[in-house]
């Protein structure tokens, strides 16, 4: 087995100090490893900068956003704890997840759907429930 840097033994104990998960951890370690990686040299001589170009291969790459904000928060644990850089961290910027809109069935689309439930009642209840526009709590809650 490899001997361990100094470097990563002192961000697994800044980790351990913090009272961090195992996998948090192992996250942790494996995205500050595939940043010194994707540039060749240890992590501890890379900048603001790097970080940027690191973050534009993962977005490029198809990386999901929740994985590239796990990656944005190994950065800043790193730099900001780890090496003490306080300035460095809040310039890190999380990637905002996109907004999806929801698919909205036009007219013909509902009167199918409806005619498709077969119970009168059900469908009774779901034409009432979009007809007021309810929530599913809410129409269930209903009285006669």
């Amino acid at each position: 087995m490899t001997e361990m840097s100094p470097l990563r033994r002192r961000m697994i104990e800044d980790m351990t100090i913090r009272n961090l998960s195992p996998a948090t951890q192992r996250s942790y370690l494996h995205a500050v490893a595939k940043f010194s990686r994707y540039f060749g040299r240890s992590p501890d001589h890379l900048g603001l900068e790097d970080v940027r170009a690191f973050q534009v291969h993962l977005v490029s790459s198809g990386l999901s956003w929740p994985a590239l904000n796990q990656t944005v928060c190994a950065l800043r644990f790193f730099f900001g704890v780890t090496l003490g850089h306080a300035e460095i961290p809040e310039r890190i910027a999380y990637a905002r997840t996109p907004s999806k809109l929801p698919t909205i069935l036009n007219g013909d689309e509902i009167v199918r759907f409806l005619e498709a439930v077969p119970s009168l009642r059900t469908r009774t209840a779901l034409t009432t429930a979009y007809a007021a526009g309810l929530r599913a709590s809410e129409a269930v809650h209903l009285k006669v």
